[in-house]
């Protein structure tokens, strides 16, 4: 692909509550229109990887905006941050809900728009994604990488995490990408098993592709569990269904 000039910057966006975070965007460089993604980082926090994913994004000729789902508690790659937000089980779900709809709603006020969003999430982030779609129903694609916790046993439900995602699958109004690692333990192959039975059982178009030779993160070339094969062929999946439900 040729080089594809692109325009970086943080911003501000209105989250859950009306409380202003902040946030990475980038887009290509040009009038647009482009259509919209919004990328919800991991547990691990709002990091240089995470950032790294917007950019290639904007490469690939879409506008993409990283909230900082941490910025209550302070900077989302600072290391004490993350382990304040690990301490506390991770962020309220509403609030993350809250947060991706006001990142989306930023991106459908961008000049540069066409209208459409998706959403995409990592680890911990394909689970909020996961449920964001769920809750969102004015997202136009929804791309689950490895998402934990989307089937969730009653006994593990928190004040904080009320409600199994796979439970409101119905909600879902929006075509699905899901890419998941067989040797994962979390989520498990039994679990994307029954994630994708109950898509299958709401009437949703989806596609998910597991790789035999991959556990969790393997799109992450900084982490040991990087597989090369399962990246370059995954990555390519996720951009040809952007390009499909996006334009």
């Amino acid at each position: 692909m040729a080089f594809r000039p692109q325009l970086s910057e943080m911003v501000s966006f209105t989250g859950h509550n009306g409380d202003k975070g902040e946030a990475y965007f980038a887009r290509p460089a040009g009038p647009g229109p482009f259509g919209s993604i919004v990328v919800i980082h991991h547990f691990p926090g709002w990091d240089e990887w995470t950032c790294e994913v917007v950019r290639k994004f904007a490469h690939h000729g879409f506008a993409a905006i990283a909230p900082n789902l941490y910025f209550r508690l302070g900077n989302g790659e600072d290391e004490a941050i993350v382990a304040q937000a690990r301490a506390a089980g991770g962020m309220p779900d509403e609030q993350v809900v809250g947060d991706a709809g006001g990142a989306a709603e930023y991106m459908r006020s961008r000049p540069q728009s066409n209208g459409k969003v998706g959403i995409i999430g990592f680890c911990s982030g394909g689970r909020h994604a996961y449920l964001s779609a769920c809750r969102l129903p004015d997202l136009n694609a929804l791309i689950d990488c490895w998402g934990g916790n989307v089937v969730v046993d009653p006994s593990r439900l928190t004040e904080r995490q009320p409600v199994a995602p796979i439970d409101l699958t119905p909600g879902i109004n929006c075509p699905v990408l899901g890419l998941f690692g067989d040797q994962d333990t979390n989520p498990s192959p039994e679990d994307v098993n029954q994630t994708e039975a109950a898509l299958r059982a709401a009437g949703r178009n989806y596609e998910f592709h597991r790789y035999p030779d991959a556990g969790h993160a393997f799109f992450a070339a900084y982490r040991p569990q990087y597989r090369v094969g399962p990246a370059m062929d995954g990555w390519p999946k996720v951009m040809a269904f952007l390009a499909r439900h996006l334009g």
